[in-house]
């Protein structure tokens, strides 16, 4: 059975999704309610769900906040909310669904539909990097399923939150619900390097340095990421085999 939380700082709208959720007793049970988001922060993890149906206006700390603040998580996110301006952000989080206040229960069904089947594929995606015949190919989950990909295309790879971007040389881009450390030391080899808090580049697409405090790399597919000045001295010694005494 499916464990969900509800975060929804008005108790008349957790408790009306509540009882609209009990029609679902069967697969999903709402295991806690939080009406205040700090609260939230400090239980959430020990409740270990499956999803968490998070409203986005919130005073003190928004639905987006929430998220970043609680750094990384293993649920799925539905987001609830009686404004259709968030939409956009909802998908970069690649959140099962949007679901507008007051709650259709029609909408609800699909969402719900929608959850079970990404925990189905989730739960499928047990193809490891480790696991493969070759080192030189890493598995991608993601909802519609697992990207096999040749390290070598790989240009770059972003965070943000607890997502992780691929961007690739035929300018293919896959979003992964995983940390960029978890694939740190996967890709701990000569041609990859983290040059900041939330980039990793393949040095083989990088066409210039440009000096500066870190200073910065201008990557074959045109874009321009910094350095951090605590990473400059790891990427001198990768690319110009250059280490202080």
């Amino acid at each position: 059975m499916l464990k969900a939380v509800i975060l929804d700082d008005e108790v008349r709208g957790s408790s009306l999704l509540s009882r609209k959720l009990a029609i679902f007793e069967e697969e999903l049970q709402v295991v806690a309610v939080f009406n205040d988001p700090f609260k939230a922060l400090s239980k959430i993890v020990d409740l270990d769900p499956d999803v968490l149906f998070l409203d986005v206006e919130m005073p003190g700390l928004n639905g987006f906040q929430f998220l970043e603040k609680l750094g990384s998580f293993n649920f799925h996110v539905i987001f609830t909310t009686a404004y259709d301006t968030y939409t956009l952000e909802a998908l970069r989080l690649s959140a099962v669904d949007y679901l507008l206040k007051p709650i259709d229960e029609e909408e609800l069904h699909t969402a719900i539909y929608r959850l079970k089947k990404r925990v189905a594929d989730s739960n499928k995606q047990v193809i490891k990097t480790e696991d493969r015949p070759t080192r030189n190919r890493l598995a991608l989950p993601t909802a519609e399923g697992v990207y096999l990909v040749d390290k070598a295309s790989i240009i770059r790879v972003e965070a943000m939150s607890n997502y992780s971007t691929f961007y690739l040389n035929d300018r293919k881009k896959i979003v992964v619900s995983k940390t960029l450390k978890e694939y740190e030391q996967a890709l701990d080899e000569a041609s990859f390097l983290r040059i900041n808090r939330s980039v990793i580049v393949n040095l083989e697409y990088v066409i210039k340095y440009r000096k500066g405090d870190g200073g910065t790399l201008e990557m074959t597919d045109g874009t321009e990421i910094e350095v951090s000045a605590s990473r400059k001295e790891a990427l001198m010694e990768k690319i110009f085999g250059e280490k202080k005494a």
